[in-house]
Parts: structure tokens; C-alpha cells; sequence
């Protein structure tokens, strides 16, 4: 779809965000608004015979409306103007036919962010500060029950101090972040659909695949997706490339080519039943990620990556587990890849009568890291583009070498606010490998030195969200260096983000 179609579907909205207070990443609130209607919620656009549980397509949460994928959110029921308290709630349904099947929604988002961070890069210096601003406008039009369009601009800034050179999804003008065309159609029992064009992709763990949110601008790919899904399976298929930003206007980020991503994602919905009672879903999935000038160790080269593998997730009475385990193989050069991951988060209910909700937990991650500099089989896991924050609030280490182990709790001391603590103990796997950070670039010095024990981490994130549309949050995180860190020069941080997000 041309970028000129977009433009003209979202520049009104870019005008209603830069009017509105500025603020972030929202995080999805438990206070419903009055008047909130109860089938706006998370439906696909078009009407299927039957459905694939929507939390479970790969396509984000909604709650009270809202996806972190804006062109999930279903907002037909305001056609009612009784269900409209304000008028945003307006812009949600625009009919543009008498059937009600033709209308638009409009869509908003606006962030100001602040960073502050110690010693960066762990080494000892003048610390640096961070102030962004995100401003996003989007544009939705059916075009009857079956089709589509969706346009998306966004805009983002960053100042502030020791910064150095931004990078580019922290600072562009204006960028065209989708635009899209989709068709939908039931074919018996399935509901089958296509999307084409420059779109945010998630549908699998987050440690693996993600918009990173975390950043001014998300992380979009361009290309084609698939999927046919019944009550209880689906299938979603898609080829896909990177996007290179630039910093200007509309016409410097393009298609990258040298990145290529592709595969097929199933899904299985469990009986119920299981456990008494449960919403569980087992997805396997064969991907590949082609990357161009890829660099391990002294050597760049074109990787091919393989992916199989598996995840099983979701709830089971007061049970929640997100577990992911895949197997890397193909080529780097001329070296073959033999590489693992596992990702598995668990947490537990510990009272339903206490209004705090505490839930305590961990997780445990592991990738493997060997051989970087040698001649045989290459060993070091990475992610296609993960949720490196995931790891470390700072990106500070990441999924290659990896074993991490870490103790959760988290409770809602109101109704509007969400507490979440961690301790994190990093280790790496293989002794003779170096420190990876989230990039999946090596700390120097770091295969040099003997040791196990990489940093300990400690972190804290509260979320206040006093209406659907704001959220105000704020992260905290301190790293301990280990002997590995300690013995190859590096020091401690600390870590401050301050952020205020709106939306409609």
C-alpha cells in the first residue's frame, strides 16, 4: 500500500496527540471506565463462525479496548452513543455507510519518557540522561465485514545529557510505522485471513519476537502473514523483512533486504478442563531468520538461523507458566549452528481473599553461548528481535550465554496500581565464552577472565493507571557486578525510568 495513503489516513491524528498531555507505554488498567461497553473488547474485525481464543492469536492482549497492536481493537459497539462518555470514545466508530459495516476508527498515543543511568556501559563515568517523546497516530478503515486498511505515523525525540549519537528508533521526525491492507474470509469451519504490508509481528514468546515497545519508535516489519484458525487451532504463516529507520522524514526508512524472517507459528487450544480449570495453549514453530553482516567473535558473515521448537503457556486455576524451549541450527558462514534456548516463567496465586492479589514466582533462562571464535560448530543462541528489557531494564545482558535465575512477587496494593519486584542471579554458561548484552554483542575482557557468576540485578516496577486512557509508571533497577564483570573492569549501575503514557 503506498506511504501516501497512509499519510492521508493518519495525519488528523498526529494533530489530536501533539495536542494532548504527553505520555507512555501504556499498561493496561484493571479500573473499568463508566460506560465501558463490554463487546468492545478483544475481537477480530471481522465476524467468524468460530474463533480461535483471541488472547491467543498472537496479537496482543486487549483490556478495556486497548492492544499494544492498535488494528486488534474492536470499537463497533460505540455506534451506540449512549456506550460514549467523551469524545474520543467518538473517534472510536466514524460510520461512513448507512449498514454500519464501512467506518473508521482513530487512534492516539502519546509518551514522555525519562532514563537516567549511572555508569553506562558499566564503566566508570558521568552518568546519562535520557528525555523522549512518542507521538503516534493511526487510522483504521473497514471496508465492509471482509477488508481493510490500516495506517499508523509516528514520531520520536530524545534529549539530554552524554546521549551521544541516538539511535534512530529513539529519533525520527516522522516515520510511516504501518500501513497495511488485510482481507478476511470464513471458509468453512476456519476463519482465514491475509495481511500485507509494514505491520508489527509478536505472536510468540517475547524473548524471542517483539514490537520492543521500550524504544521511541516499535520495532515493524514489512511483508505478508497468513493464518486460518477454528475454535481450537490455528495456523499463521509469514514472510517478512526488517525496516531501516532513518532520522528525517517519511522518505529515508526503508525495506531492509539483509534481514529476512519467515515461518509457520501453530496453535492448540487445551481442553478447559484440564486441571479443573484452565485456558492453556501449545504452540510449536518452525522459523527462519536470514541476517546479512552478522558478526560472531573476529568474523562477519551472512547467518542463517534456524528455529524449532515449542512453547506452553497460559493459566491453570491459580497457576500461570510461560514455558519456551527451541533448538538452532543452520549456517553462519560456513560453520554450522547448533544452539539452544529455554524460557520458563511461572508464578502462583498465593491468596484469592487478600486484596493485594500477591503472586509469587521466577523464572529461569538459559542460552547457550560456545565457540564464538572457533572454527567448528557455532554455538551462541540469539532471538530473531526479543524483548531484551525482558532481561535487564538496560538491555545490559541478553539471551546468549546465558543462565539466569530469578525470584518474583508482585501485588496490587490498590486497584489502580501494580507492583512488581525481581532479583535476578546472571551466570554465564560457557566459562570460556565472553558476556553478551541484549544486542547480542560481546563485553571486551570478558572471555578473558575465569569465572561463572556475571551480576546480580535488582528491580522494581509500580503502575499507576488512574484511567483507561493514562498510565504512569516507573522502573527501577540496580546491577551488582560478579567476578566475571569485576574481574574484567567493569562497575555497578543504577537505573531510572519515569514515564507517562496516553492514549485513546
Amino acid at each position: 500500500m503506498p506511504i501516501l495513503l497512509s499519510s492521508a489516513l493518519c495525519a488528523p491524528l498526529l494533530l489530536c496527540a501533539a495536542s494532548a498531555p504527553a505520555f507512555e507505554e501504556r499498561k493496561d488498567s484493571d479500573k473499568p471506565a463508566q460506560n465501558f461497553p463490554e463487546s468492545a473488547s478483544a475481537k477480530p474485525a471481522v465476524d467468524t463462525l468460530r474463533r480461535f481464543p483471541n488472547e491467543a492469536t498472537g496479537e496482543g492482549t486487549t483490556t478495556e479496548g486497548f492492544n499494544q497492536h492498535r488494528w486488534a481493537e474492536d470499537w463497533r459497539a460505540y455506534k451506540d452513543p449512549v456506550k460514549r462518555d467523551d469524545v474520543f470514545d467518538r473517534l472510536k466508530y466514524l460510520p461512513l455507510a448507512g449498514d454500519g459495516d464501512v467506518y473508521l476508527t482513530l487512534s492516539g498515543e502519546a509518551r514522555a519518557r525519562f532514563n537516567h543511568l549511572t555508569n553506562p556501559g558499566l564503566n566508570r563515568g558521568p552518568a546519562q540522561d535520557q528525555e523522549l517523546l512518542r507521538l503516534v497516530g493511526g487510522a483504521d478503515l473497514h471496508l465492509g465485514k471482509h477488508f481493510r486498511l490500516f495506517g499508523e505515523l509516528a514520531s520520536g525525540q530524545i534529549t539530554g545529557e552524554n546521549i551521544g549519537v541516538p539511535a534512530t528508533n529513539l529519533k525520527n521526525d516522522l516515520f510511516a510505522q504501518q500501513y497495511f491492507a488485510e482481507a478476511t474470509v470464513d471458509i468453512g469451519p476456519a476463519a482465514v485471513g491475509v495481511r500485507y504490508g509494514r505491520q508489527e509481528f509478536s505472536d510468540g514468546a517475547a524473548q524471542l519476537v517483539s514490537q520492543r515497545d521500550n524504544n521511541s519508535l516499535a520495532l515493524v516489519l514489512n511483508g505478508i502473514r497468513g493464518w486460518a484458525r477454528t475454535s481450537d487451532l490455528r495456523a499463521d504463516v509469514f514472510d517478512l523483512k526488517f525496516t531501516t529507520l532513518g532520522s528525517e522524514g517519511l522518505s529515508d526508512d526503508r525495506t531492509d533486504d539483509g534481514h529476512r524472517f519467515s515461518g509457520v507459528t501453530f496453535g492448540y487450544a487445551l481442553p478447559k478442563t484440564l486441571f479443573g480449570k484452565s485456558k492453556l495453549y501449545f504452540d510449536p514453530f518452525i522459523w527462519r531468520f536470514r541476517s546479512s553482516g552478522q558478526r560472531w567473535g573476529v568474523t562477519t558473515a551472512t547467518e542463517v538461523r534456524n528455529y524449532l521448537g515449542a512453547r506452553l503457556w497460559g493459566s491453570a486455576g491459580d497457576y500461570t507458566i510461560d514455558w519456551t524451549v527451541t533448538h538452532q541450527s543452520g549456517e553462519f558462514g560456513d560453520r554450522e549452528i547448533d544452539a539452544t534456548q529455554i524460557f520458563m516463567a511461572q508464578n502462583v496465586l498465593l491468596s484469592k481473599s487478600s486484596a493485594l492479589k500477591p503472586r509469587l514466582g521466577f523464572h529461569f533462562d538459559y542460552g547457550t553461548g560456545g565457540n564464538a571464535n572457533g572454527t567448528g560448530k557455532l554455538g551462541t543462541a540469539a532471538a530473531p528481535f526479543g524483548n531484551t528489557i525482558y532481561f535487564a531494564y538496560t538491555t545490559a545482558v541478553g539471551p546468549t550465554n546465558l543462565r539466569m535465575i530469578a525470584p518474583t512477587f508482585a501485588f496490587s496494593p490498590a486497584k489502580t496500581i501494580k507492583v512488581a519486584t525481581e532479583y535476578s542471579w546472571v551466570m554465564r554458561d560457557d566459562l570460556s565464552q565472553p558476556v553478551y548484552r541484549g544486542s547480542a554483542t560481546p563485553y571486551a575482557r570478558t572471555a578473558d577472565v575465569e569465572g561463572r557468576d556475571v551480576a546480580q540485578l535488582a528491580r522494581l516496577q509500580v503502575v499507576w493507571t488512574p484511567t483507561r486512557r493514562l498510565s504512569l509508571t516507573g522502573r527501577y533497577e540496580h546491577l551488582f557486578t560478579g567476578e566475571v564483570f569485576e574481574r574484567a573492569g567493569y562497575t555497578d549501575y543504577d537505573f531510572l525510568a519515569l514515564w507517562a503514557n496516553w492514549r485513546f
